[in-house]
């Protein structure tokens, strides 16, 4: 028996082009699996809340494809309002984002 205690994984500081493009190509396949339930369900019903839950999942779609373009040039994983990296959690988290939480709650107030 080992007295010998594993360390504790630490954390990258940056998700891999690889990690990010796996998480985004799931958000993407995620949310056109929405949509495509939206649009099938409710075909004929043209009400606000179907309509509004098509503009948010199109909305999404279009942030994904806005990281997958970051991830390409580059810019992927930098805050668009202070250019410091987003925290690794934070993309695991929500993997098309595009700033960090300070800079985010800026944005939204």
């Amino acid at each position: 028996m080992s007295l010998d205690v594993p360390r504790a994984e630490t954390r990258p500081e940056r998700l891999t082009a690889h990690e990010a493009l796996q998480r985004l190509e799931h958000e993407r396949t995620s949310r056109l699996t929405q949509l495509r339930a939206i649009e099938e369900g409710r075909a004929d019903a043209e009400d606000q809340v179907i309509a509004t839950q098509r503009d948010t999942v199109r909305r999404v779609l279009a942030e994904v494809e806005a990281a997958v373009a970051r991830l390409g040039d580059g810019s992927y994983g930098i805050c668009g309002g202070c250019s410091r990296p987003i925290p690794v959690e934070r993309l695991e988290i929500l993997p098309y984002t595009r700033f960090c939480v300070p800079c985010q709650r800026k944005a939204s107030g």
